[in-house]
């Protein structure tokens, strides 16, 4: 059985610092660097990916690259008056994936739009890189497409910040099921809740 284009798209990226996608990876990263914090851009660059995720080159749909720096919380160095090593400056992580910051960063930025998902395009040493799809709920051709106009109603405004997104989801623990994700449905404040 013969393989679509976007399955070797999608082979080039799986591997992206090898073989012939390596010089246009850098050049990729290049371009990122010098680029702003939220760069809207015209077409996405794995096409695959942005297609799985729900993107179509039609109207009413908005790409944004969004750059967000690694690694976990900064906190302030103790100065004086107390050990250091117990409290708490190192090893302190949010219960959100990268992906999660920067899909919530972006719709602050264009808070006019909802955020319909996200996907990785590059990293290094210090930044991580998304293409976050963002959806207008309020475009006519939006609303006239019975496959994305569920997104118009009221129930879905503010989605990202509610963590409805793939990404926002992964976060919680939602894409686990069975032994060992019994308590994270339908989310862990609402599990202990119950319990008590």
């Amino acid at each position: 059985m013969s393989k679509s284009v976007y399955g070797y798209i999608g082979d080039l990226w799986s591997r992206p610092n090898d073989g012939e996608m390596k010089q246009a990876y850098k050049q990729h990263l290049v371009e990122f660097r010098k680029a702003e914090n939220f760069c809207r851009i015209e077409r996405p660059t794995r096409l695959d990916r942005a297609r799985k995720l729900g993107y179509k080159a039609k109207q009413g749909y908005v790409l944004v690259r969004a750059k967000v720096r690694k690694g976990s919380l900064r906190k302030h160095a103790i100065k004086k008056g107390r050990r250091a090593a117990r409290m708490g400056i190192t090893k302190i992580t949010v219960g959100k994936n990268l992906q999660w910051i920067a899909e919530e960063r972006t719709n602050k930025r264009y808070p006019n739009l909802e955020v319909l998902n996200s996907y990785w395009v590059g990293q290094d040493g210090k930044q991580n890189f998304y293409e976050v799809i963002l959806v207008d709920p309020l475009h006519p051709v939006i609303k006239a497409d019975p496959k994305i106009n569920w997104i118009c109603s009221h129930k879905h405004k503010g989605r990202v910040y509610r963590g409805l997104t793939s990404a926002g989801k992964r976060a919680r623990g939602l894409h686990k099921k069975g032994i060992g994700a019994e308590k994270i449905r339908p989310s862990i404040r609402a599990n202990k809740r119950r319990a008590k």
